[in-house]
C-alpha cells in the first residue's frame, strides 16, 4: 500500500468515481424472497458520501456484473450518473463511461472488492479496495478502506477525496458542525 502523501496526491486528481456494487455499496449478500424478488441493504452513510461528491462536481458510476432492479432504484435515488449492469467484460464499459464523462484514466478512481475489479483498478489513477475484499484485490489497490463493503466504505473514500481536494470543510458547513 502507498503512503498517505501518495494517496492524497492521487485523490486530489479525481473527477469520477466508479465502483462495483455488490460487496462495495452492499455487504455482498443477496437475499431472495420466496417470490424470487431480490433484496439488498445499502448504507445511508455511503449515500451521503455520494451526495457530497456530487455537490463537489465529482461524477459517480457503478459497473456491476449482476443486474438488479434494486440497484436501479438506488441509482435513481442517489442521482448516480452512470450505471452499467450485467457486464461480463468490464474494461470496455469502463472506457465508454470515461469518454461519456469527459475524463481520462488519470482522473478516475475505482472501488472494488473482487477479482473481476482488478483490471479496472489497474487502469485507474486511484485504485481502492474495501476492507473485506479478496486478498488479490487488496494487493492491486493504492488504498484499502477501514470500512467493509456495505458499511460506509464509499463514505470513507468520499471524505479522503474531498479533503485532498480541499472541499471537505466547505461541504460540511451546511450541517452546522461546531
Amino acid at each position: 500500500m502507498a503512503e498517505f502523501s501518495s494517496i492524497d496526491r492521487r485523490a486530489a486528481r479525481i473527477k469520477l468515481i466508479l465502483m462495483d456494487c455488490d460487496g462495495v455499496l452492499t455487504d455482498g449478500r443477496v437475499w431472495l424472497t420466496g417470490s424470487g424478488e431480490e433484496q439488498k441493504a445499502f448504507n445511508v452513510r455511503d449515500g451521503l458520501g455520494i451526495e457530497l461528491l456530487h455537490r463537489a462536481g465529482i461524477k459517480t458510476g457503478i459497473i456491476s456484473g449482476r443486474s438488479s432492479e434494486v440497484v436501479e432504484k438506488r441509482v435513481v435515488e442517489l442521482k448516480i450518473h452512470f450505471l452499467e449492469q450485467g457486464v461480463v467484460e468490464k474494461v470496455s464499459v469502463f472506457y465508454r463511461i470515461l469518454s461519456a464523462a469527459g475524463v481520462d484514466d488519470g482522473s478516475v478512481a475505482f472501488v472494488g472488492d473482487d477479482l473481476n475489479d482488478i483490471p479496472l483498478m489497474q487502469r485507474s489513477e486511484f485504485a481502492i479496495a474495501v476492507n473485506d475484499a479478496a486478498d488479490e484485490t487488496k494487493a492491486a489497490a493504492h488504498y484499502v478502506t477501514k470500512a467493509k463493503g456495505g458499511y460506509g466504505a464509499i463514505r470513507e473514500v468520499a471524505e479522503i477525496i474531498l479533503k485532498a481536494q480541499g472541499r471537505w470543510s466547505d461541504l460540511i458547513k451546511r450541517f452546522d458542525i461546531r
